[in-house]
């Protein structure tokens, strides 16, 4: 565990367009954002002695935290079961019987009987561990540690090496559990406090990619699951909504036009990034998430 956590993170910036840069975290080894929350959190519960030599990991999830958590599970040689809707991308629910993982599957976009069924579990049977994605405080705290002073070192450092007047104006993102937003915005708002231009604050806005159909009708798999959850809303500065086409229409073309191989919530995260960089031409530059790799939703 120890040696395997530093190929978690650190992962490049890679430059989109003009004034759009992105953190391209397919680089992680189970290819997704999520392996640096759940590197995280079990770090810490190996310390406190939560997992035992009996314990089976369990969670809810729409796809990358069950792969990063049957990853993991595969690593410290324990069994996991991820509980997930039967709509989410076989290919996925293929990852995480690769690792070794029994996949429970319930109704269509239906996170919350997901979850409720987690919480039963862990209740009826105390072998069961889970990390608690959309709850836990430690999903924010990680990416305040790791995500967020990555982005601003990464981006600051890009930006002077340009030598571009251009400053940072905003961060991009969707929201499933709600922890990479907040553990970036707590990063910028509390451990950088400020940051100046000419002598004078400068305010970096934080835009929410919200998908333009209902919760249980879109298929931007892995944000907006029907619940703020770690999300306190009222640090978003605007929400820009996407369809789910143009998420997959953004997808495509950023394979095929900028050979980077992404998931639909990347291409939601880019799509809203073009919308806000046309309707805010003089606010700076943006970085957004690229959050997985494309492979996992060919079908």
């Amino acid at each position: 565990m120890n040696r395997f956590k530093y190929l978690i993170g650190n992962t490049p910036i890679v430059q989109i367009d003009k004034r759009i840069f992105a953190k391209f975290e397919a680089y992680n080894p189970s290819g997704s954002v999520k392996d640096r929350m759940i590197a995280y959190i079990i770090e810490d519960a190996l310390k406190t002695n939560k997992i035992t030599e009996n314990t089976i990991l369990l969670e809810a999830t729409s796809g990358n935290t069950g792969i990063a958590l049957a990853m993991f599970a595969a690593r410290l040689g324990k069994k996991a079961q991820i509980i997930m809707p039967y709509n989410m991308s076989e290919e996925r629910k293929q990852m995480m019987v690769l690792f070794g993982a029994e996949v429970i599957e319930v109704g269509f976009n239906d996170f919350k009987s997901a979850i409720t069924l987690r919480d039963n579990m862990l209740k009826e049977n105390k072998n069961y561990w889970s990390p608690l994605q959309f709850s836990n405080p430690l999903n924010v705290e990680c990416h305040r540690m790791t995500t967020g002073p990555e982005i601003s070192s990464g981006i600051f450092q890009y930006l002077r090496d340009k030598r571009t007047s251009m400053s940072f104006g905003a961060f991009v993102h969707g929201s499933g559990t709600g922890g990479t937003m907040m553990g970036v915005w707590e990063h910028f708002n509390h451990d950088l406090h400020i940051i100046r231009e000419n002598g004078a604050e400068k305010k970096i806005n934080f835009v929410l990619t919200v998908p333009a159909e209902s919760s249980c009708e879109h298929g931007i798999q892995g944000i907006n699951d029907g619940a703020d959850f770690l999300l306190k809303k009222e640090i978003i500065d605007e929400e820009i909504k996407i369809k789910t086409d143009e998420a997959i229409e953004c997808m495509s073309r950023l394979c095929k036009d900028k050979g980077l191989m992404v998931g639909i919530s990347s291409g939601a995260n880019v799509a809203a990034s073009r919308k806000w960089a046309k309707q805010n031409p003089d606010k700076g530059n943006i970085i957004t998430m690229l959050c997985d790799r494309g492979e996992r939703y060919m079908r």
